[in-house]
């Protein structure tokens, strides 16, 4: 079945295409203003270094794309269910890797971290087979809309703006959008602030370890009254060549013995490093509560109760099932694409698994209150019918 049409007389190409890559660099940056928005490349190179610089902000996406967790596709049929699900565990992705939980991984990455990703569903030359998936760059590619404002165009990022060929081949996610915008809100906006305050207190944090933690030594000799200057100068500088003798020694005791009236004192000794426990759990309380993932999570052993983790734990259940929600209109369209190059138009359903297994447990033991509480309704159901038919 032929797919996708090709114009006459177009020489097709023997390989798979790939769409969403870098074209002409040489683009314009006044060129149609009023026709189309670019994705912020400023603004992205800001939110990797963010992850970058702070670690905690990093392995808190790691946490949420990986508590994602994994789905399964089911259809009427047997058989058309173990083929889809057969091809989404074994599906090629960016060429390196295998199977669609890998794509989406990247893709909610991408998403969270830039407030909008792409991806393509990459197919061979006569549109009659699926290749495999490809995660997308967003500083190759730029959105405008269409012929109406329902409508969005996902061009590339060159001179022209060329619409990519087979729109019907690309995902494009945007998170939270605005009103009227063309591009997504990241899950780290407004934590640059609260970030370069918390570098700041790190970096002041190793200054002073580097200044007091590191010991310095002040050797003072007061000569006597009497002494000619020639005599101090050579007593000094005999005082300053045992000294720093015996500094040098490492892995052995080495005295320093000197005569005359020699004070030795530490500098910075006295000195009070200050406490920044305090001001740094509030910078990480202000940037956890982006993320709504309970402190233990990220290995910070913050006191809590054991309600109020339950309680975080919901939370972080709601926000995930939130991004369960962004990534099925993704999987659906794969899913549809492939029934299209089969031929096939049964419908289909994303059934996600539970998030952990505590869930599970509350499930099961709902399914036995339920059962419980069934089981007694109709125990007194038998008891008021006999009660009947015996008067």
């Amino acid at each position: 079945m032929k797919f996708f049409s090709k114009k006459k007389g177009r020489k097709t190409a023997e390989n798979p295409l790939v769409q969403c890559v870098s074209g002409d660099s040489a683009a314009h940056p006044f060129s149609q203003l009023d026709s189309y928005m670019p994705l912020a490349r400023a603004e992205q190179e800001l939110y990797e270094s963010l992850r970058e610089a702070v670690p905690i902000i990093d392995a808190a996406i790691g946490k949420l794309v990986r508590l994602t967790g994994n789905f399964t596709v089911e259809c009427k049929s047997r058989e058309t269910t173990a083929e889809l699900n057969r091809f989404l565990n074994g599906v090629n992705v960016n060429g390196t890797e295998s199977g669609i939980y890998e794509f989406l991984n990247i893709y909610l990455d991408q998403l969270l971290t830039y407030g909008q990703a792409v991806g393509e569903v990459v197919c061979n030359n006569r549109g009659t087979e699926i290749c495999g998936l490809y995660n997308g760059s967003l500083k190759d590619i730029t959105v405008k809309h269409g012929d109406t404002p329902m409508s969005l165009v996902v061009c590339r990022n060159n001179a022209e703006q060329t619409p990519l060929e087979y729109q019907e081949l690309i995902m494009f996610t945007m998170l939270n959008p605005a009103p009227g915008a063309l591009h997504g809100t990241s899950l780290l906006k407004g934590l640059p602030f609260v970030s370069s305050v918390l570098l700041k207190i790190i970096g002041t944090i190793g200054n002073n370890f580097e200044r007091l933690g590191n010991l310095r030594f002040a050797v003072t000799y007061k000569p006597q009254s009497n002494s000619s200057f020639e005599c101090t100068k050579e007593s000094v500088k005999q005082i300053a060549d045992e000294w720093s003798k015996a500094m040098r020694t490492k892995g052995e005791v080495c005295d320093f013995v000197s005569a005359g009236d020699v004070s030795i004192k530490v500098i910075g000794a006295d000195n009070q490093i200050i406490d920044s426990d305090l001001p740094i759990r509030h910078m990480l309380e202000q940037i956890i509560a982006k993320f709504s993932i309970p402190p233990f999570l990220l290995g910070l052993n913050w006191s809590s109760t054991e309600r109020m983790s339950s309680q975080q734990t919901d939370i972080l259940t709601s926000e995930l099932k939130y991004y369960r929600q962004q990534l099925n209109p993704v999987i659906s369209k794969i899913c549809s694409l492939w029934m299209k190059t089969r031929g096939i138009g049964e419908e289909f359903e994303i059934k996600w698994y539970n998030i952990n297994l505590q869930d599970e447990k509350e499930l099961a033991q709902a399914r036995l209150y339920n059962a419980q509480a069934r089981a007694i309704e109709i125990e007194n159901m038998q008891k008021e019918s006999e009660a009947g038919w015996a008067q």
